[in-house]
């Protein structure tokens, strides 16, 4: 079953758009110096916008989808810190967001998230970057990241999962979205679970102790049903939805680079400190 077959009609009504995306224009926002902008052809007419963060040639790749209400260029603060880590970090809008051209929907998100994936592909090999590649999303951006590893599963290293949700139904009511006057199921949403259960790739959750949109055990049920058999599951304590890589601090880059060095087969360094003779 291919993950990409799945229709997503029911989700792509205003009543459900309007509340479910939040875009905004990119205002005047150049790159910083070991960052690149690159525009990505989508359908014919339009194109969404992407920053590269790159770290070195051999290093890991993390294709990244952010959330909602974000724009590739508030990453512009956080890239570096991942180039830091000896990570590149691929951040690609959606359309309507940054500079990107359209407008929004469930069906163009997925189907992009498609058409992007290849698109860094080619540009990987052309710039002749030889790290693994992860696909790795932020909320709304999970469903993206859970899509890829699903269908691309040959092509991908692995899988991030931060603040990613199990159910659609719900996160749309929490979101003010009337599910049941629309006429939406379960069975219309992303279908997260379904997809989720087909990913054999390394996967990483990171998710909030207290998230309020999407409670942390929608995030365990996503780690209990993924097939991979290595996967890791990451608690923040004290962080809400919007705060975790904030609460987490230093860690959370440390989570991740430990989950690349896994994927790369890099063995963590370890101290021992001698033990006294009596």
């Amino acid at each position: 079953m291919k993950s990409h077959q799945f229709g997503y009609a029911k989700l792509d009504q205003p009543g459900v758009t309007q509340l479910l995306f939040h875009p905004r224009k990119e205002v005047d926002s150049k790159p910083p110096p070991s960052a690149i902008d690159y525009d990505i052809i989508v359908e014919e007419d339009v194109q969404v916008g992407a920053r590269f963060h790159m770290a070195g040639a051999e290093d890991p790749n993390i294709l990244f989808f952010h959330g909602n209400g974000e724009i590739v260029s508030d990453y512009d603060s956080i890239g570096p810190m991942y180039n830091e880590h000896g990570l590149s970090l691929l951040a690609v809008d959606y359309r309507g967001y940054g500079r990107s051209g359209g407008v929004p929907t469930v069906t163009s998100m997925m189907r992009d998230a498609h058409v992007i994936f290849k698109e860094v592909q080619h540009w990987l090999q052309d710039a002749k970057r030889a790290g693994p590649l992860v696909v790795m999303g932020r909320s709304l951006g999970s469903a993206c990241a859970i899509e890829l590893a699903a269908s691309d599963q040959a092509d991908i290293s692995g899988v991030i999962i931060e603040s990613g949700f199990a159910h659609t139904v719900p996160l749309l009511n929490c979101l003010g979205v009337d599910t049941q006057a629309l006429g939406i199921t379960e069975g219309d949403g992303f279908k997260n679970l379904q997809k989720i259960a087909q990913i054999a790739k390394p996967t990483l959750t990171i998710h909030a102790r207290y998230d309020q949109f999407v409670p942390v055990m929608s995030a365990e049920i996503l780690n209990v049903q993924c097939a991979a058999r290595s996967k890791e599951f990451h608690m923040i304590p004290g962080a809400d939805h919007n705060t975790v890589m904030l609460r987490a601090g230093k860690e959370y880059f440390k989570i991740i680079k430990r989950f690349t060095d896994k994927i790369e087969g890099k063995r963590q360094k370890r101290s021992f400190r001698r033990k006294r003779r009596s």
